[in-house]
């Protein structure tokens, strides 16, 4: 069977757009702590629905690699790519679960900021993976990827500058088990930026092979 080219870059498209409605639900979730709880519950919602549609594309993706005997691209990239994007998805449902498992009910200016650093960098890889098909702008691709990567360097000293702060204030039992809350947090949006700059460099790949 001859695969219609469009397919596999549509599918790609729209998993990362998928990813960035989860990304900017997570960053409202984030705006939320402490002002609405029912706000926060909708937004858990929002993104464990995010992460259903990110499944299903997924899985319709992995379903055309196997019917189709000629591919576009590279099939174990565009295979490695898939995984990638859908691990972004599912790290930014770890943060829903933590927030609403820990009982987390405040935010901090590092997770405020690293909530908005993600929605850049997935902002920035469904713009990157709209271009793919197109190699009049694998230039302008590969600057998105190579700004993905800057992103997440960044969100590094966030995270170690937040959590070193938590333990560098002093304070009783409730305030030890806040510290360790937040820095899981913390940790688990780092690793969503982590996964974006994966898919990055996984992109990245796909663009030197064709070039």
């Amino acid at each position: 069977m001859l695969p219609k080219r469009k397919e596999f870059f549509d599918l790609l498209a729209a998993h990362s757009e998928r990813v960035e409605a989860g990304a900017s639900a997570m960053l409202r979730l984030v705006n939320s702590l402490g002002v609405s709880r029912q706000d926060v519950a909708s937004l858990v919602g929002e993104i464990n629905m995010n992460e259903s549609s990110s499944d299903k594309i997924k899985a319709d993706m992995i379903n055309l690699l196997h019917k189709a005997f000629v591919t576009p691209l590279n099939r174990d990239q565009v295979y490695q790519l898939t995984l990638d994007i859908d691990r972004i998805m599912n790290t930014v449902q770890d943060v829903a679960m933590a927030v609403s498992d820990y009982g987390i009910d405040e935010a901090s200016k590092a997770s405020h900021e690293l909530a908005a650093m993600t929605v850049d960098a997935c902002s920035r890889l469904t713009r990157a993976l709209a271009s793919l098909n197109d190699d009049a702008r694998s230039k302008e691709t590969m600057g998105l990827c190579q700004e993905i990567e800057r992103i997440e360097e960044k969100s590094v000293a966030v995270m170690y500058g937040a959590i070193k702060a938590l333990y560098d204030a002093e304070g009783d039992d409730v305030a030890a088990m806040r510290a360790l809350r937040m820095q899981e947090l913390y940790a688990l949006q780092e690793k969503v930026l982590r996964a974006s700059k994966k898919a990055a460099q996984s992109l990245e790949g796909i663009l030197l092979e064709t070039a």
